[in-house]
């Protein structure tokens, strides 16, 4: 393992960039807010938080202001390009070939104890790049913000607040012994938890301190994929189940099928429920469920919610108080009760649509942003802002483009 302060990369890494390789997965929920406070001259302080929009499209990513659609950035990106938050509820990190490259949607509070002070600046692409071969997931957890290099298995982390001061941020790195597509995050007292595999076969995982002593592992996990917190309890996700991480003990929970697969998993700071998906058909080109998971962490126990319809990858989301969120098929947002693994309500945001073949297509996209929910309509270049405490479509943003993956800050 090493430590360096991590210095200045040529954004020319980002922007020359033609492909990626990546996968299908999951939200991550954000971290603490930065302290930082103006300097450049362009930064204003504004009476609110101003939530913006980080929206890639083929041929680039945009930064939308959320409250009236207003395009504050086009910056031109070749290549298919994913999107995930930092962790400091200002930046996120555009992942394409060649690595993780910081965007700034230049909008941020800070948090005074009592009060806080909003700013707001000119969203900007970065020249702040985590290079990596095949640029893979980003989690946030703990204040900590993990990038993972499926092409390497370099682990890279650093406190997400101090993505404010780039050229000053510190980072730390690991190495998994093999490659592979993987997930890694560190845990609260500065150790990492991260799979172990191939690029041909994984199905473990493994606690290890900040030197890299093992506290715990498990390989009961075949086709390990994707994780979520439910608290500081980590879940993460099997072809036949998922493993509850709680500290340095690892618990299998068996699906109720053969085949069982939870890839894609949504947690939440203050819930001991994560809700995830649920696919039972191996030799699926793409399987399009009508069920997802909810995984208790307090019991290590898995319940199965049936739904009217279909949904994807891009479908999961929370709600502040800890319900869950599935947007289906047929156009419909539902609330997911998790204490009772039942539907609690829904309402039909976007037409109804079909998932894709190619992962990397357009489809509708759930956001959750505090208590506003955000959901494209790629077939109609819209975005519709839901508030969630009433259910309820509020306004409805116009794009300039196809929308395909979408981040949100608060502000």
């Amino acid at each position: 393992m090493s430590r360096h302060v991590f210095r200045r990369t040529p954004v020319l890494v980002a922007l020359a960039l033609t492909a990626l390789t990546g996968c299908a997965n999951d939200d991550s929920p954000a971290a603490e807010q930065p302290s930082s406070t103006p300097e450049a001259p362009s930064v204003q302080s504004v009476d609110a938080p101003e939530p913006r929009l980080a929206v890639t499209y083929d041929g680039g990513v945009l930064v939308v202001r959320a409250s009236d659609g207003e395009v504050l950035l086009d910056e031109p990106l070749g290549g298919f390009l994913r999107v995930n938050p930092a962790g400091d509820d200002r930046h996120a990190f555009v992942s394409a070939a060649g690595g993780f490259t910081a965007l700034d949607l230049g909008s941020w509070t800070s948090d005074h104890g009592d009060h806080g002070h909003s700013y707001a600046d000119d969203p900007a692409l970065l020249d702040f790049t985590v290079p990596a071969e095949e640029p893979g997931h980003v989690v946030v957890h703990h204040g900590w913000t993990t990038l993972f290099d499926d092409g390497t298995g370099t682990m890279t982390s650093f406190e997400s607040h101090e993505l404010d001061e780039p050229d000053e941020l510190e980072t730390e790195t690991a190495t998994t012994p093999d490659p592979h597509h993987g997930v890694a995050a560190r845990t609260h007292d500065g150790g990492w938890l991260h799979t172990l595999g191939t690029s041909e076969e994984r199905s473990s995982i493994t606690v290890v301190t900040a030197d890299g002593e093992q506290l715990a592992s498990s390989d009961e996990c075949p086709g390990v994929h994707g994780e979520a917190f439910a608290g500081e309890v980590a879940v993460v996700g099997c072809e036949d189940g998922v493993l509850v991480v709680d500290g340095t003990e690892i618990t299998k929970v068996d699906a109720p099928d053969a085949y069982g697969r939870i890839g894609n998993q949504a947690g939440h700071d203050e819930s001991a429920y994560v809700l995830g998906d649920y696919k039972v058909d191996p030799d699926a080109a793409l399987e399009r469920p009508t069920r997802v998971s909810v995984i208790d962490t307090t019991d290590a126990s898995l319940r199965l919610v049936d739904l009217p319809a279909s949904y994807s990858f891009r479908s999961l989301g929370r709600t502040p108080e800890g319900d869950g969120l599935v947007l289906g098929t047929d156009g419909a947002l539902r609330v997911i009760d998790v204490r009772r693994a039942a539907v609690r309500s829904s309402l039909t945001v976007v037409a109804p649509w079909r998932e894709p073949l190619d992962w990397e297509q357009p489809r509708p996209t759930l956001e959750v942003v505090d208590g506003t929910a955000y959901v494209t309509e790629p077939a109609t270049r819209e975005i519709h802002v839901v508030d969630l405490d009433r259910l309820e479509v509020v306004r409805t943003l116009t794009l300039p483009e196809v929308p395909n993956e979408l981040v949100g800050v608060s502000g």
